[in-house]
């Protein structure tokens, strides 16, 4: 019997996917991201960025990465540790540490990047971690990369989780949680896990993706709105969702942050951020805190979008209570999921289907985001045009 060749066997594979409604392929922009994007000739309405404060096209980043670039030139050419540590690099860490009023913070070339390289270095050998879940895919592969005994808890079930941590015994206990999730669009009990954590003598890792620039008084993510700021152990946000820009980082106590320096392996042997990504960063800590009416207004959208949907309860859009920017809208099936954002692309508006194994199987979904940068009218046209698509499908 001859050895099938590589490509047979991946047709095998894209044959098994396409059969089962998962494969995909994305859909290329032909210009910048913002409420309106462009696909060839045609112009869409976006609703499924995560740009929440709609700064990935705001001039005064582009003016900060310009001059990084003008500064440092296109790369840095080689790891952090070796010598590609460059002095807007250590700014940009010191702008983090100080927008989320920490000691200290460390960069990332992504939010998977840091995920891993925090759970991997942390979390090791007769250690527990109680994760969520729902987390998202980088904590997920970080608990596996880590030597340590993963211990699941249901959604946002705190009784599951005292369960467990009173099962579950270990030399260091860490509770790690997303505080908004990326596809349900709710928020973690962050005052009650930390509370469990005190009472049982465990750490806490908040991953600050979805909240950052978008839950808080000052946009300083569900950490601050919750009040734990100063319990949690271990804070992951994202440079690359209201923040507008590209990477990660890391932020906590100086031990920490020297610890994940020397012990993070996707810290240590990954090529160091650009430095347009470190002055792009630079750049939107502060404006969120000049431009704070960008929350406001993506507030305001969050409530419009939220009582539209609800007056399509009745096709089966359901009512969305969360307070993040995230709307899911599930349908169930992979086929129907696609069907249903094929009819939305049809009528100018790209939301593109959810499927396993993003989500997990019988839940593929439209998630539709708002942003700060969504008009009233944008809100309204997508509402008209889900309805009219969800009663077609119905």
């Amino acid at each position: 019997m001859m050895t099938p060749s590589l490509d047979e066997i991946l047709e095998a594979r894209l044959g098994d996917l396409e059969r089962a409604g998962l494969l995909r392929a994305p859909v290329v922009l032909d210009g910048p991201t913002g409420p309106r994007v462009r696909i060839g000739e045609r112009e869409f309405l976006l609703f499924a960025s995560n740009d929440y404060l709609g700064l990935a096209a705001h001039p005064a980043l582009a003016a900060a990465g310009i001059k990084a670039i003008e500064a440092y030139g296109a790369g840095s050419g080689a790891s952090r540790l070796v010598s590609g540590s460059l002095r807007i690099h250590a700014e940009a860490e010191e702008a983090a540490a100080s927008f989320e009023r920490r000691e200290a913070a460390i960069l990332f070339p992504s939010g998977y990047q840091a995920n891993i390289g925090v759970l991997a270095a942390l979390a090791v050998e007769g250690d527990v971690i109680f994760s969520d879940a729902l987390n998202h895919a980088s904590i997920v592969d970080g608990c596996r990369l880590s030597r340590a005994k993963r211990a699941v808890y249901h959604h946002c079930d705190l009784n599951h989780l005292e369960t467990l941590l009173k099962r579950e015994a270990g030399k260091n206990r860490w509770i790690v949680t997303e505080t908004v999730f990326s596809m349900d669009g709710d928020a973690a009990p962050l005052g009650g896990i930390v509370e469990l954590a005190n009472r049982h003598g465990a750490f806490v890792i908040v991953d600050e993706a979805h909240a950052t620039g978008v839950l808080g008084p000052t946009g300083r993510g569900g950490v601050e709105e919750s009040g734990t700021t100063d319990s949690v152990d271990v804070q992951v946000a994202t440079l690359g969702k209201a923040l507008g820009c590209a990477g990660a980082y890391v932020t906590g106590g100086r031990r920490l942050i020297e610890f994940l320096r020397n012990r993070a392996r996707s810290f240590i042997f990954s090529t160091s951020v650009p430095p347009v990504a470190a002055g792009m960063a630079i750049e939107a800590f502060s404006l969120v805190d000049r431009e704070p009416e960008r929350r406001d207004r993506l507030g305001e959208n969050r409530r419009r979008m939220a009582e539209g949907l609800k007056r399509l309860k009745s096709l089966g859009a359901g009512a969305f209570a969360g307070r993040s920017a995230i709307f899911p809208l599930v349908v169930g099936g992979n086929e129907r999921a696609a069907r249903l954002a094929g009819r939305l692309y049809e009528e100018g508006v790209l939301v593109p289907a959810i499927r396993p194994p993003t989500v997990p199987e019988g839940t593929a979904r439209l998630r539709l985001t708002v942003t700060a940068a969504h008009s009233g009218e944008d809100i309204d046209r997508v509402l008209n045009v889900l309805g009219r698509s969800l009663a077609g499908a119905a």
